[in-house]
């Protein structure tokens, strides 16, 4: 989609928001079916790009469309704004004075290199601002292929949006992309979010979301009940999308609670990631993470033999379980490897995450655990979400993305007092 003329050309000004938001619902209504042509164009790309299996890429795509409805957009807008009309012009807020959330004129937004369509929540909700947004795609081009739906259901939104891949360190396009962006909001590493802020506007908004991890908690309570269910869920998270995002379980935490209690979790983890790895089976991995994972699992393997420890390995490689890792090593992040960490309690685990210097996403929790408890786990890890062990992956669109607002960093306010 070209870019239209430069400067605040008000596109969407006049086009009221629910439209907007009914015209995003609709299309990912489309994309909900795995048999729409556009669908399985871009699920063909994602598999040769990322290597991932096809039952995890329509997994991935069922979560992200099936998120993106006229309650969940309207209900996330009305909440961090007051109400999805004062996208439209100035309406009463209750203690304050009446004010209009004005979108700010231009986005743009930086594709992930790994998880699946993260772009589209940021630009579905810029769009409702009614922003014009720049997006940088991945060579899947899953994104641009949406924005053609989004053009079809609502033409309005097509002169609003510019989809387009780019080789990093590109000047000329970097410099109006970010540059002449009232936000920016962008996925990556240290070295390419530090580029990013560096061309950005001085007053523009940055909004980073570099690499971080995820961890689960299980708590000595959670061993009074039924382990399978729990393992289940252990192993979703853990394996699938093989752990390459930032919210899959790549270590987790398991309270003390008796001889035989930890060893009852390993076998009941082992039999569910045997079962993970058959609903959806581990994909093409980047040669240099898989031996790594290969080799934490020997050396593993060689301690236990010497008494320390324990490892369980899938014969094929898809998963393996390393029990009281070295607590001074890392654990390679994804690989098909969950290490077992046991804790006294919340503070031993986050001494090991100061220890590594781990920035921790979200930390998953057994059933029962509550939702004060799992908050103050949380906040003592350095996480900006708590959820059920087997929902890490799926992370509710109408909640707050990395512990930021999904709508409210695209508007800048105007009071009428």
């Amino acid at each position: 989609m070209p870019k239209t003329s430069s400067g605040a050309d008000p596109v969407l000004r006049h086009v009221p928001a629910r439209a907007i938001v009914a015209a995003v619902a609709d299309a990912a209504e489309r994309w909900r079916d795995a048999d729409f042509p556009p669908r399985v164009r871009a699920t063909a790309a994602i598999e040769a790009r990322l290597g991932y299996t096809i039952p995890t890429i329509d997994y991935a795509l069922d979560r992200l469309f099936d998120g993106l409805s006229v309650p969940v957009l309207s209900g996330a807008i009305a909440r961090e704004l007051g109400a999805v009309e004062a996208l439209d012009g100035v309406v009463a807020r209750g203690a304050g004075p009446p004010a209009w959330a004005r979108g700010v004129d231009r986005v743009t937004i930086v594709s992930s290199d790994t998880t699946i369509g993260v772009a589209i929540p940021p630009l579905a909700y810029a769009l409702c601002a009614k922003c014009r947004v720049t997006v940088k795609d991945r060579n899947d081009a899953l994104v641009a292929a949406f924005a053609e739906t989004l053009a079809e259901a609502l033409p309005a939104l097509r002169d609003a949006i510019d989809v387009r891949a780019w080789s990093g360190g590109n000047d000329a396009i970097e410099a109006a992309a970010f540059g002449d962006a009232g936000v920016v909001v962008a996925f990556g590493g240290p070295d390419a979010l530090r580029a990013i802020r560096a061309a950005c506007a001085p007053d523009a908004t940055f909004v980073p979301f570099g690499h971080r991890a995820s961890a689960g908690y299980v708590d000595r309570a959670a061993f009074d009940r039924d382990l399978a269910p729990l393992a289940a869920a252990i192993a979703r998270d853990a394996l699938l999308y093989d752990g390459d995002g930032c919210l899959s379980l790549h270590l987790l935490f398991v309270e003390r609670a008796g001889d035989d209690a930890l060893q009852r979790l390993v076998q009941a983890l082992a039999g569910a990631c045997a079962a993970t790895a058959i609903e959806f089976p581990p994909g093409r991995r980047d040669p240099a993470r898989a031996a790594t994972a290969v080799a934490f699992g020997a050396a593993a393997a060689f301690r236990a033999a010497n008494g320390q420890g324990r490892a369980l390995r899938a014969p094929d490689g898809a998963w393996s379980i390393v029990v009281e890792p070295p607590a001074d090593e890392l654990p390679p992040f994804g690989g098909g490897t969950i290490p077992l960490i046991p804790v006294d309690g919340a503070d031993d685990a986050a001494a090991y995450v100061a220890r590594h210097r781990l920035p921790l996403q979200a930390v998953g929790v057994a059933p029962g655990f509550g939702d004060a408890a799992a908050a103050a786990l949380a906040d003592v890890l350095g996480a900006v979400r708590a959820a059920p062990l087997g929902t890490l992956q799926t992370p509710p669109l109408d909640g707050h993305h990395g512990g930021r607002p999904r709508i409210a960093d695209f508007v800048r306010w105007i009071d009428c007092a």
